[in-house]
């Protein structure tokens, strides 16, 4: 068994203070039954059970799931060709379309979201823009629409970067080989690039989907409370009800359901190296 070397002892203390700890509470919490003190606790199962038994619960789980497929569906078909094209462009001018997309990641989420509620508002500029041309006013704010246009602008530089990563990886004499053996355009995209740029959009679909489902203030902020995403349960719980107990089941729930994701994305990316002959 190696020794964990003493330059690595802050980083393990510090992981065990701020994961490893609050993540054993969540679950020691989940479990107890609510109003235990601490000399007399008694565990239970029940607030699990509370969950999978009732309906509403398991709708608002469904609605989380099914915007967060929508939203890294959205991203994958919007930041593939935008990582296509800076993947292609000349070197001097790749980073500059990489800053271009990281740019707004410098500036906190909530301020971002909360400019999406002035764009988007009555009164905002798409509205405008939309009476400008004779479409009228539209509901924009407070829809689902809303909700995914703020989780995919704030999540799809994710998804570029990591596709970007691949394409940039690529070898251009597989393309020039490509070209040479008579293969047009589609045929090269979808026998070398489209492959080769899997890892990318595998490792993107979990960057976007983990936070996606997980997501509270966006679908408070743009959806105005009439999209309640589990993300929301859990903040009601804890915050709103107080039931310290029930919240941490949710949580727990919702840490295994990542976890199973971050493994089949894992097996997915094993499964493309040994195709690719990668060590």
């Amino acid at each position: 068994m190696k020794k964990i070397s003493h330059l690595a002892v802050p980083y393990v203390v510090w992981t065990i203070l701020l994961l490893a700890l609050p993540m054993v509470l969540i679950v020691f919490y989940s479990v107890v039954g609510e109003g235990n003190t601490i000399l007399d606790v008694s565990f239970t199962i029940d607030n699990y059970k509370k969950f999978f038994t009732d309906k509403d619960f398991l709708i608002v789980l469904w609605r989380s799931v099914k915007i967060a497929l929508e939203t890294t569906v959205i991203c994958i078909l919007v930041g593939y060709p935008i990582a296509y094209f800076i993947s292609r462009s000349e070197e001097k001018y790749r980073n500059l379309f990489i800053l271009l997309v990281t740019i707004p990641m410098w500036i906190n989420m909530l301020v971002r979201t909360y400019a999406w509620i002035g764009i988007l508002s009555e009164n905002g500029v798409a509205n405008k823009i939309l009476s400008f041309i004779g479409l009228g006013d539209v509901q924009l704010i407070h829809t689902q629409g809303a909700v995914i246009l703020g989780m995919v602008y704030n999540f799809i530089p994710f998804m570029i970067l990591q596709i970007n990563s691949s394409l940039s990886k690529m070898d251009n004499s597989l393309l020039e080989a490509s070209q040479d053996l008579g293969a047009d355009g589609k045929t090269t995209f979808m026998k070398i690039v489209l492959p080769l740029s899997l890892p990318g959009v595998v490792s993107g679909i979990a960057l976007v989907f983990l936070p996606s489902v997980s997501s509270f203030f966006i679908p408070k902020m743009l959806g105005g409370g009439q999209f309640f995403l589990i993300g929301n349960v859990i903040e009601n719980q804890f915050i709103t009800v107080g039931e310290w107990s029930f919240g941490s089941a949710i949580s727990v729930i919702m840490a295994a359901l990542m976890m199973l994701s971050m493994y089949v994305v894992r097996a997915i990316e094993k499964k493309n190296k040994v195709d690719r002959g990668d060590d």
